[in-house]
């Protein structure tokens, strides 16, 4: 039914799918399998047509295609029928939409799924299952024949998933195909015919799903070599006293009873599969989304911290996950994101002083060697791995001792990773305690001393230097 060849796409410079092939079957449930960042959802969209490929052919022999995406998006406030046949709506003469044919139509398109949902209440009173199902029944309403879902069972309860993989397995013997993206291995294993693996967004393999075992998924999946990122180029790390500690640390629905140490110069890394609650406890540590029970302490002092400036007058510093969205203003110039947080230091009274806030930031773009025309120059003209040496150096420009780094290497190429990865050994032998966040697993391996693993917004292992990638994933993935 589907054949993609050749399939590549960039952003920014940075190779998101290489040249990946394989076919869809009708009749088939086909697992796509994969780390984060191995270019999964890149390539739904392009099958879906939201996002264009570089190069390559989508061939496709059905009547449709359809996606179902982990965030759904349906209109709350309308009835169900009125959600399900949103732009197909029937006319009567006059251009008036007929209401009671609307309604016969979706009742029937919910029948076919065995589905006891009134075509006339509101969307917004349905269940998360409930939801699925209706974009499901939107789906086969469009005579899809692929249907593209994206982790469907992220939001779900057990009862809820198995009336999801009911359906599922009616779809398929019907005849219609169906591509499966999804990190939990009970579920791969239990529904797939056919499993094709992207590791950094090339093609692995694909293979029948009974030719595998979680084991063997596991190893396509991580099978490369740990990072190059020398360890001993800064030595074993000597830990400290311990500078942050979070005890019970909950914000529900988000994550629940979190707790682990950070000493100081020492790097604890925070893994986890996506929607397993790492950056809401790194933003929460950080005030930009403050927990709602739990314990932060600070060099073993009890901190309130219900916003950024607590925590940076803690001696806490953050780089967000999205440096566009929240790490630099792109309108300022390099100078003024460098010294935005600590404005307050240059200031006269309400004056600002500019001799020695360009100073500061000279010294800064020294420090972390950002490549500029100058410091006037406008941020959003830097390449990706000055862009973020700029957001790092805004963030030290405080000295703080506990530096939080939410998927500090996203969207920049490999020269600026290493050099990434060197700044931030470097920062570690200073003394610096370093909480790091990243969906790499080989950058986890090569840069931290502990790593601490989360699984559905909870704490599931945490594990010394020297473990392996495959205990990492075996812990992270969703039960």
């Amino acid at each position: 039914m589907l054949r993609i060849e050749g399939i590549s796409k960039s952003y920014w410079g940075v190779q998101a799918l290489d040249c990946v092939s394989f076919d869809v079957r009708a009749g088939e449930i086909h697992a796509v399998a994969g780390e984060n960042g191995a270019g999964k959802s890149t390539l739904m969209k392009i099958i879906a047509g939201q996002e264009r490929a570089d190069a390559g052919e989508v061939r496709f022999s059905g009547r449709g295609v359809a996606m179902i995406h982990q965030e759904l998006l349906p209109f709350p406030d309308l009835t169900v029928a009125e959600n399900l046949l949103m732009g197909r709506e029937p006319v009567r003469w006059g251009g008036w939409i007929d209401g009671a044919e609307r309604d016969r139509r979706a009742r029937e398109l919910l029948e076919r799924l065995g589905l006891s949902v009134d075509p006339r209440g509101r969307m917004g009173d349905l269940t998360v299952a409930e939801k699925q199902s209706v974009e499901i029944a939107k789906a086969l309403g469009r005579e899809a024949d692929l249907l593209i879902m994206d982790e469907p069972t992220s939001a779900l309860s057990e009862r809820e998933s198995e009336l999801l993989f009911g359906m599922m397995l009616d779809l398929r013997a019907r005849g219609a195909a169906i591509l499966y993206v999804s990190h939990r291995m009970q579920e791969i294993f239990r529904l797939a015919d056919r499993i094709t693996v992207l590791r950094d967004g090339r093609h692995v393999a694909t293979r029948p799903a009974g030719e595998l075992d979680e084991e063997r998924l596991i190893g396509l999946m991580v099978g490369r070599a740990v990072g190059a990122f020398a360890r001993k180029e800064r030595g074993s790390a000597v830990a400290g006293e311990v500078a942050l500690e979070v005890r019970g640390l909950s914000r529900a629905p988000r994550f629940r009873d979190v707790s682990f140490t950070v000493r100081r110069g020492e790097i604890v890394g925070l893994a986890g599969m996506m929607g397993a609650g790492r950056s809401d406890v790194a933003s929460a540590i950080f005030g930009l989304a403050p927990a709602t029970s739990g314990e932060i302490l600070v060099g073993g002092e009890r901190m309130r911290i219900g916003s950024p400036s607590a925590a940076l007058a803690a001696g806490i510093a953050m780089l967000t996950e999205d440096r566009r969205e929240n790490g630099f203003v792109p309108e300022m110039s390099v100078k003024e994101n460098i010294t935005l947080s600590s404005l307050r230091r240059f200031c006269w009274g309400p004056f600002v002083r500019g001799g020695v806030e360009r100073a500061a930031a000279d010294e800064q773009m020294r420090r972390f060697d950002v490549r500029a025309s100058g410091r006037d120059q406008s941020v959003k003209t830097l390449s990706g791995g000055n862009q973020q040496k700029v957001a790092i150096a805004r963030a030290l420009l405080g000295e703080p001792e506990i530096l939080i780094l939410d998927e500090p290497t996203r969207g920049i190429d490999v020269g600026a990773k290493a050099e990434i990865y060197e700044l931030i050994g470097e920062l570690a032998a200073a003394g610096k305690a370093i909480l790091l966040v990243s969906s790499e697993m080989n950058e986890l391996l090569a840069l931290s001393d502990r790593v601490v693993v989360m699984r559905e917004g909870e704490v599931s292992g945490e594990f010394g230097a020297g473990v392996g990638a495959e205990e990492i994933l075996r812990d992270a993935m969703p039960r």
